[in-house]
């Protein structure tokens, strides 16, 4: 059985049928799952917690569209997070929209359960790389003896060090919730505060030299978590 964090889906489906179908799809093959009824509470979740991969249906009852959700998130969030559309709509011209738009991927109602979970198994991967080594200059990771490298230099953490370090890696770029890290890093099932994830956070910038004025900065985004990115150099 893999070791690797469950995956943290959302769902924005406004049938309650179809969204426990869903959902009782994906929580079936051990992931996790958030799903929303509405735009508005979609949003909302979103300003508070992060994901791995959304899935989004275009035809909302009230508010806002799935296709608005989707020019939301694509505008707003700057991580290229998957996004698999779902809707009744099969109109070749609807296809190309949701794709220009930013959708990855795109099912026709009715959603057939093992098409879905492929289409998401093929995201996941993308999502979490199952490469043995992850390379980002100054620093490498060895998966297989837990490993990292710091200009060559083995750099000694632990156990949960390593673990939020390679998942802060692997999704450079993104704006991930505290939330988000606890439940990846630390277990669904931990009984944690989030001062944990600070205090790790504050010990990986020590340790790692994740500061403001190296290549790479681990910065803290206020009242939500944490982005680990790199700086580039002018022109």
């Amino acid at each position: 059985m893999s070791d690797r964090p469950a995956l943290r889906i959302a769902l924005l489906e406004d049938d309650p049928e179809q969204s426990a179908k869903v959902s009782g799809w994906i929580e079936d093959r051990g992931y996790l799952v958030g799903a929303y009824s509405s735009a508005e509470e979609f949003q909302r979740a979103f300003r508070k917690s992060s994901y791995d991969v959304i899935i989004l249906d275009w035809m909302l009852t009230t508010g806002s569209s799935g296709l608005e959700v989707l020019n939301w998130v694509r505008k707003t969030l700057t991580s290229d997070i998957p996004i698999i559309f779902v809707t009744s709509r099969v109109a070749e011209e609807d296809i190309v929209t949701a794709l220009q738009a930013g959708a990855d991927d795109y099912l026709s109602k009715p959603v057939r359960q093992h098409e879905l979970l492929a289409r998401l198994y093929a995201l996941a991967r993308r999502a979490q790389p199952e490469s043995e080594v992850l390379e980002c200059p100054p620093y490498v990771f060895n998966t297989s003896n837990r490993e990292v490298l710091l200009n060559d230099e083995p750099i000694k953490l632990t156990e949960k060090e390593y673990e939020l370090a390679l998942f802060l890696f692997r999704n450079r770029g993104r704006v991930l919730s505290r939330q988000h890290l606890l439940t990846s890093v630390w277990g669904t099932s931990a009984e944690l505060n989030t001062r944990t994830v600070d205090t790790h956070a504050s010990r990986l910038r020590k340790k790692l030299n994740l500061l403001a004025t190296e290549r790479w900065k681990l910065t803290s985004i206020y009242q939500h978590g944490y982005r680990l990115e790199e700086h580039t150099s002018p022109g």
